[in-house]
């Protein structure tokens, strides 16, 4: 069947996802917060990173936005055959998707623990009990965006980004909107974040920004953004 989330054609079945997943997905509450602050972030023209795609519901959002092209990046193979999915129902054109991880620094060989809820599989074994475990060879972010000429980071990676951040130097990375994620790390990774952030000359930008779901910006210069009406 397919499901129509946040203007999005979702072809899915309740047997393809947890009964918790099925359920936010028929609400609308999948991504709520990610589907409307993203208009906040993502301009006509911008090269967007986005790590962490899920079900490729706020990846096809970006690529809606006028003359950007999109490297969307998921790290479970489950959830990434779904995004491949979603995108094709929506004859999305200018995403390029891959099954994989971006870290900062040399390849690296990393587990990644998969679990019934997709928005629960991550890096960290201790965040919950898993389904299984699988290994996965990592590709160094920074060359990524300098040879993709990336000017925006978009991601969801389930506590993740406080070690991504801290490390990785982001080249003409102009604005990064990611889910901060407390509950895994507290104050303490919030702070390391912002820190880390500030220090490469960023800012938190409460244009772009809504509880968990936050912008930090290099610049504070007037932007025009798409209205959130032509999202939905």
């Amino acid at each position: 069947m397919t499901l129509t989330v946040h203007g999005v054609l979702v072809p899915i079945e309740p047997s393809e996802v947890s009964p918790v997943i099925w359920e936010a997905l028929v609400s609308g509450s999948y991504e709520a917060k990610e589907a409307r602050w993203i208009a906040k972030c993502v301009q006509p023209d911008d090269r967007v990173l986005e790590l962490g795609s899920g079900v490729g519901i706020v990846t096809a959002l970006i690529a809606r936005v006028d003359n950007v092209h999109v490297w969307a990046f998921e790290a479970n193979p489950l959830t990434a055959a779904l995004a491949r999915r979603v995108l094709n129902a929506n004859q999305i054109e200018n995403v390029s998707l891959s099954q994989g991880v971006l870290t900062a620094g040399a390849a690296q060989e990393l587990k990644f623990y998969i679990r019934s809820d997709l928005w629960m599989s991550s890096m960290d074994e201790q965040q919950g009990p898993y389904l299984r475990v699988i290994e996965l060879a990592s590709q160094d972010i920074d060359a990524f965006i300098a040879r993709h000429d990336i000017n925006v980071l978009v991601m969801d990676i389930e506590g993740a980004e406080r070690d991504l951040l801290s490390k990785a130097e982001l080249p003409g990375v102009e604005r990064i909107f990611l889910e901060l994620h407390d509950h895994l790390y507290g104050l303490d990774g919030i702070r390391d974040i912002t820190r880390a952030l500030v220090s490469k000359g960023f800012g938190y930008d409460p244009r772009g920004s809504s509880g968990p779901c936050v912008l930090f910006s290099r610049d504070d210069k007037p932007r025009v953004y798409q209205e959130e009406a032509e999202w939905a």
